[in-house]
């Protein structure tokens, strides 16, 4: 599918508001919280500027599913480093080790069930955590109310995440065309929900 003029300007104002975030929005953070932000909007960043440049043909290499994997660690781990310090650590381990899990099973050929299942899970308990914990934070006044909006953006990345799993995997929820016509407006909404949760909540 060509992509439109409309397209790569929600994918420039998505690449635009995750930029900010990293020069200006974790300000003030501690150094894990700031390391795994800047690793989530820069994969968001660098998404948005792969597909102004390549396409929606870059979708179709391998290397994205592993890459795009980072997005929601990354950012989960941020969020329970700063606000569930007794997880810390087990989460931390979840991460690194669900990152190379999905790496290994892309990597190597297996059995095509376990890498959607290693892929679902670990993508699963990171979106969770993603649209959850902000949600939760927000409803008991650990945070303002505007926090709730960085847990809308996990729905929007899990469904995002969802639609370009089974794309990939051949069994498509949505047909390519239409996934794809929703991609960049569902990038944008999305960034646009954290950019705004992380500022004012």
């Amino acid at each position: 599918m060509k992509m439109t003029p409309l397209h790569r300007l929600l994918l420039l104002a998505a690449g635009v508001l995750a930029a900010y975030q990293v020069a200006v929005g974790i300000n003030g953070f501690s150094t894990l919280p700031i390391i795994a932000y800047t690793i989530a909007f820069g994969v968001l960043l660098l998404a948005g500027l792969l597909l102004i440049i390549l396409g929606f043909e870059v979708l179709d290499s391998p290397i994205v599913v592993i890459v795009s994997t980072l997005l929601p660690l990354a950012l989960s781990l941020g969020l329970v480093w700063q606000h569930l310090p007794a997880w810390r650590i087990p989460y931390l381990v979840f991460a690194l080790f669900g990152f190379l899990a999905v790496g290994a099973t892309r990597l190597v050929r297996l059995p095509s069930s376990l890498p959607m299942l290693v892929l679902a899970f670990v993508h699963g308990v990171a979106g969770l955590t993603i649209t959850l914990l902000p949600v939760l934070l927000a409803l008991q006044g650990q945070a303002q109310p505007l926090f709730a909006l960085v847990g809308l953006g996990g729905a929007l990345i899990g469904v995002g995440g969802l639609l370009l799993s089974f794309l990939k995997a051949g069994k498509p929820i949505l047909p390519r065309e239409a996934v794809l016509k929703v991609l960049p407006g569902l990038l944008f909404l999305m960034t646009l929900c954290f950019v705004t949760g992380f500022r004012f909540g």
